[in-house]
């Protein structure tokens, strides 16, 4: 086990959508983890596990796929700071296969730690339930995405999601940012098919709303973006809107080789 080095994700994920303590940040400090390190679309927990560790995402994306299949329909995206198995402390089976798009770093959590944590404060107990209550809220999000708005919008609006959740842990900075899907991943995760997937990507680009080179994602007109998206924040959770800004022109094709090479 090792203490404290990964608590600060947790802790800036938790911080983004409740207000944390001087004594709330000192019980997370001391939070016990095991890290480990996962390759693309690795199955890091089954459906018909009864895991006693919850899974805190430090670098890289995961993903919930339905459990009909280890590669089956994605249902939900986590970014680094989620811990995206915490309902597992309530209920023991996961009800679903969590696995990488891309390689990850994760710690895992004890769930002896986060109940201690839970009952030795009020305060992270109700900041465990609105980790809880804004996952439900995305889920809901996920499926009114998949099943009330056009291919192109879906697309949009996820990649809004994503650059919006990794900037309020201190992420995609510029709105640049490495894309979590291959061309069949995002297809499965906005119920499309890959070759749909592909024209829409196209599409984004013909409209001048990002650059998507390889993996490298670049947001260049991000209000254009959230209309095509017809994107709001609410079922974010957030305790206040990151701050949004795209790169500029002159820096675009800097970061996007940037990207691409640490990709």
């Amino acid at each position: 086990m090792q203490t404290g080095f990964a608590f600060s994700k947790f802790a800036d994920h938790l911080a983004s959508i409740v207000e944390l303590s001087p004594e709330d940040l000192d019980l997370l400090a001391g939070m016990p983890t095991t890290i480990a390190h996962y390759a693309s679309h690795e199955v890091l927990v089954r459906a018909d596990d009864r895991p006693q560790n919850c899974c805190l995402l430090l670098q890289g994306y995961l993903c919930w796929r339905a459990n009909d299949a280890i590669d089956g329909q994605i249902i939900s995206l986590s970014v680094p700071g989620d811990m995206p198995d915490l309902h597992t402390i309530h209920l023991p089976n996961p009800a679903g296969h969590l696995s990488s798009l891309g390689s990850v770093v994760v710690a895992w959590v004890p769930h002896s730690f986060l109940r201690e944590m839970a009952r030795s404060s009020a305060n992270m107990s109700r900041a465990l339930t609105a980790l809880l209550v804004t996952d439900a809220l995305a889920l809901r999000n996920w499926v009114v995405n998949l099943g009330s708005r056009d291919a192109l919008t879906r697309v949009a609006h996820l990649i809004c999601e994503i650059a919006v959740r990794l900037r309020a842990v201190g992420l995609a900075k510029d709105l640049r940012f490495i894309s979590p899907f291959t061309q069949a991943d995002l297809a499965s995760a906005c119920g499309i098919s890959p070759v749909h997937a592909n024209r829409i990507i196209q599409e984004l680009r013909r409209r001048e709303l990002l650059h998507w080179q390889s993996r490298a994602i670049t947001i260049t007109n991000w209000n254009a973006l959230l209309r095509t998206a017809e994107f709001r924040f609410d079922h974010l959770g957030l305790r206040e809107l990151p701050a949004m800004s795209a790169p500029r022109p002159d820096a675009q094709i800097e970061a996007l080789a940037s990207l691409a090479a640490n990709a």
